[in-house]
This record gives structure tokens, C-alpha cells and sequence, in this order.
């Protein structure tokens, strides 16, 4: 009865011991909640991967940094230190080539926003330089209301407001300028700039 009466002291000793541990270890224990607009559901690092576009692999592309919120009211990938992205025709030919500082994708809309240094280029050999960019996949076009250099052999176009093509074949500028516009954060919408363009079929 002795020995039984030891064991039970023993064990009574153990089982609050691990009570008490537990205790303070759900004490040091701090409840996070998880918010999808901030905190992103993937995070990957040194990003080299083809996307495909109904079942065809239509672009190739290259990060430092990938983040996926698709859990947010509006799913998007965000790229913070840059993007290079390369996109495909039916042949796997490379058609356009993607630089930027930053990118957001809104996989939902197909809607594709460049931020800071924009450089786009064709295979034509035209060059395409702004502050931003958006390129909208389900339309098949790219638009920007900020300031705009294109380049292509010794001409140069430059102004405010420009839509094109997804090939970047096609494409004019809504208010021409001569000489370099500072980039600004705020501009004019399409809906008030001036009628005057410059198109890619412009001499």
C-alpha cells in the first residue's frame, strides 16, 4: 500500500508539472490573424517560370521576388524588386520584352500593372519607356495616362497618354510633346487630353 501510495504522489507531481508547462507555453503563444489583403499566401524567392495562357505557354518570367495573394477580395501576384518578362507568340517567338521595377497582376481581371522604369521592347526594334504601364491581357491592350518615350531607330515620340496593341505594333500617343515632361504622380485622364496624336503610322 506504501509502494501504491508513492507512485500515485509521483505521478500527481508529474501530471502538474506538464500542466504547468503547458500553461506557460500557451501563455507565450501569440494569436496572429492571418489577413490576405497584407500577408501573402506564397513567397518565393529567385522566380524563373513559364506561364501559359489557355493551355499554351505564352510568357516567360524572371523575379527576385513572387507573391501570391490569392486569398485577397481581389486575388494578385506582386512582384516588389522587379520583373523581366518575355512574352510568346503561337511559334514560341519571343514578341515582346517586359522590364519594370515593380508589377502587380490581377489574375482575375488579366489585368497587368508596371510601376517605375518602364522598358518595353518589340521585335521591331522599338522602345518603349514610361513610369508606368498597364496591360490589360482580355483586351489585348496596353494603356498608360503618364508620361511616354518611344524609340525607334533615330526618331523619337514623346507625350502623355498612349494605348497600343499587346504586340506593341500598333499604337499612338494622346498629347504630343517635344521635349522631356518630368514624370508626375497625378495626370490627366484620356478623357482630357488634347484630340492632337502620334501614331505608329505616323512618319
Amino acid at each position: 500500500m506504501k509502494f501504491n501510495s508513492i507512485t500515485i504522489v509521483i505521478i500527481s507531481v508529474v501530471m502538474l508539472f506538464f500542466y504547468s508547462a503547458c500553461t506557460n507555453k500557451s501563455k507565450d503563444l501569440v494569436d496572429i490573424k492571418f489577413d490576405p489583403e497584407v500577408i501573402p499566401s506564397m513567397n518565393t524567392d529567385s522566380v524563373i517560370t513559364l506561364i501559359s495562357d489557355s493551355g499554351i505557354t505564352r510568357y516567360k518570367l524572371e523575379a527576385e521576388n513572387w507573391q501570391v495573394f490569392d486569398k485577397a477580395k481581389e486575388p494578385y501576384w506582386y512582384f516588389p524588386e522587379g520583373i523581366y518578362l518575355e512574352r510568346f507568340d503561337s511559334l514560341f517567338q519571343v514578341e515582346a520584352k517586359i522590364l519594370a521595377d515593380s508589377a502587380w497582376n490581377y489574375t482575375d481581371k488579366r489585368l497587368w500593372r508596371l510601376k517605375g522604369n518602364v522598358d518595353i521592347r518589340n521585335m521591331e526594334g522599338e522602345m518603349f519607356l514610361s513610369d508606368e504601364l498597364f496591360w490589360d491581357q482580355k483586351a489585348e491592350r496596353v494603356y498608360s495616362d503618364k508620361y511616354i518615350e518611344i524609340k525607334r531607330g533615330e526618331t523619337e515620340l514623346k507625350g502623355y497618354g498612349f494605348e497600343s496593341n499587346q504586340e506593341m505594333t500598333e499604337y499612338r500617343i494622346f498629347r504630343p510633346h517635344d521635349g522631356k515632361i518630368p514624370f508626375r504622380e497625378e495626370t490627366e485622364s484620356f478623357e482630357s487630353l488634347d484630340t492632337d496624336t502620334i501614331s505608329s503610322k505616323d512618319g
